[in-house]
């Protein structure tokens, strides 16, 4: 193989700390299953899912070198198959007798095989990732790829005109979509990632997975917001805690700026109402058993349950950091 080839291979390792709940494992294994009876396999998911990650764990289930193609819209055919990147210079000097030098050279262009030939020529495991965003024409050569298992090569490449694929070869794309996982996958992943208890971590994807389904925000959140949160949390030794004015305040910022790519004030503003409304629904204790009732008279649990909500709020309006002029409350997660 040559070294050309030799760079852009990486070699498949079981992901750290990845997380396998019963529904990554479902399409894994189905995953594995089409793979094995002959088709690519394509991922859609909104950003933050963890696409990539899941093609990276097929992957390495499979076993052989991987290739990886980021999309573009600026990439071309050539740039996946290959091209002429160079010149190969070779130079013979004779100067078998003194008095006579004799000097000959010859130049020519050098072709150097892309990653998507390197992957068909060796039967590596592909991932094309976000392959919607290069050009339709640029992803036509795929199509005799996965159908006829040949690949057409360009004559500059100096061989014969065709690659026949090697049987080991697979495919898996990725793509953006509006899919997310579970909510006991995504509370796992936190938890994984951040060090976190699995109540706690559910406390977050809860206020996160709310804001989602809340319709408010520009962009909706992903569990990579759950996963800045948490170990944003885990690094200032805050807890998950509705009472605590760092937890509320990380949150807002979090939320406020992964929902919004303009920085507008307005939508940043309304993000940060409806999680505070989220703390307060998930993360605030509610005084609820038959003795602290009795104790308060006879209150009916309707108006008991209505002054615990207006206490919730007079917390949550005092532990908010509001002020344009505060470094923590406008500052931006990247």
């Amino acid at each position: 193989m040559q070294i050309e080839e030799l760079s852009t291979v990486l070699e498949p390792k079981p992901l750290p700390n990845f997380v396998e709940t019963k529904y990554i494992r479902g399409v894994t294994d189905r995953a594995l299953a089409y793979i094995e009876a002959g088709f690519p396999v394509h991922f859609r998911g909104t950003s933050g899912t963890g696409k990539t990650t899941l093609a990276m764990h097929v992957a390495a289930r499979i076993g052989r070198p991987v290739v990886i193609i980021h999309g573009d819209e600026e990439m071309s055919t050539s740039d996946m198959v290959g091209g002429q990147y160079g010149y190969r210079m070779r130079r013979v000097v004779d100067n078998f007798i003194h008095t006579v030098l004799k000097s000959e050279e010859d130049m020519k262009t050098a072709w150097v095989d892309n990653r998507l030939t390197t992957a068909c020529k060796h039967g590596f495991t592909l991932i094309y990732d976000e392959f919607t965003r290069s050009r339709p024409e640029a992803n036509n050569i795929l199509l005799s790829i996965l159908q006829e298992k040949m690949m057409g090569l360009p004559a500059a490449r100096g061989k014969e005109g065709y690659l026949k694929v090697h049987p080991n070869f697979v495919a898996i794309f990725t793509s953006k979509d509006i899919d997310y996982a579970d909510r006991e996958t995504e509370a796992s992943i936190v938890s994984a990632k951040s060090g976190w208890d699995a109540r706690d971590a559910e406390k977050i994807v809860d206020i996160v997975r709310g804001l989602r389904d809340s319709d408010r925000c520009e962009f909706a959140p992903t569990v990579r917001a759950c996963i800045i949160i948490a170990k944003t949390l885990k690094v200032m030794d805050a807890g998950v805690d509705g009472n605590s004015r760092v937890f509320r305040t990380v949150c807002a910022d979090v939320l406020s700026s992964v929902t919004s790519r303009a920085g507008n004030k307005s939508n940043a503003d309304k993000v940060r109402k409806v999680v505070e409304e989220l703390i307060d629904r998930h993360c605030l204790p509610v005084i609820s058993t038959a003795s602290e009732l009795d104790s308060e008279g006879p209150e009916s649990g309707a108006k008991h349950f209505q002054r615990v909500k207006n206490i919730n709020k007079f917390i949550s309006d005092k532990t908010c950091l509001s002020s344009p002029n505060d470094s923590i409350g406008d500052m931006v997660c990247i």
